[in-house]
């Protein structure tokens, strides 16, 4: 047998194929034909949105991210690390609620918001706008208690895992609860 026949029997093609590849410097070339299927995936860059298995996708800062109804909500409640207005630092510790209330920092935007107030003679009444506003955020925030408390089930469990049921209140208890929640919330609001 002679010498060449010994190499051609012991080298496949492909290995030849991944030798010339080697030499030629072309580490990425495929050696073997193959078949089957291959899924198309579309490129996407910064900023596109797509939809994908039913969901809203986008890519923000070069990561794949979806889109939800709550990404408004996120956004509004998001602190930045800087003061939009001035650029100052905003880590004294009235900074989240004077951004929630403005939209700047405390120090110093909002103590020269009010300032400017002072000086205009409009500081009283925005004091008591947002007096005003808090009383009634409460206020709001009241009724929706007691209208809750009075529609929830009455039935508890005790510590040995037992139900208890309390009953339901009736709709003459019901009325006299809701009487007197419009009597307190009604007294407050005239005193504003």
């Amino acid at each position: 047998m002679s010498k060449e026949s010994l190499l051609k029997k012991e080298f496949k093609e492909s290995d030849i194929q991944r030798a010339r590849n080697i030499i030629n410097k072309d580490f990425t070339s495929s050696t073997k034909i193959q078949t089957g299927y291959r899924k198309n995936k579309k490129r996407y860059k910064e900023g596109d949105i797509w939809t994908e298995s039913g969901k809203q996708w986008t890519i923000k800062n070069g990561i794949k991210q979806n889109i939800t109804k709550l990404d408004e909500a996120k956004k509004a409640l998001r602190l930045p690390l800087r003061c939009p207005k001035c650029g100052g630092s905003m880590e004294h510790h009235l900074a989240k609620k004077m951004y929630k209330i403005h939209g700047f920092c405390f120090d110093p935007c909002t103590v020269e918001y009010e300032a400017e107030l002072r000086k205009a003679g409009l500081y009283e009444a925005y004091e008591r706008r947002m007096i005003t506003g808090n009383i009634n955020s409460f206020i709001d925030d009241i009724e929706a208690w007691v209208l809750q408390s009075i529609e929830d089930k009455n039935d508890f469990v005790t510590e040995a895992g037992d139900i208890e049921d309390w009953g339901k209140l009736s709709t003459k208890d019901k009325k006299k609860i809701l009487d007197n929640l419009k009597g307190y919330t009604d007294h407050i609001r005239k005193q504003l």
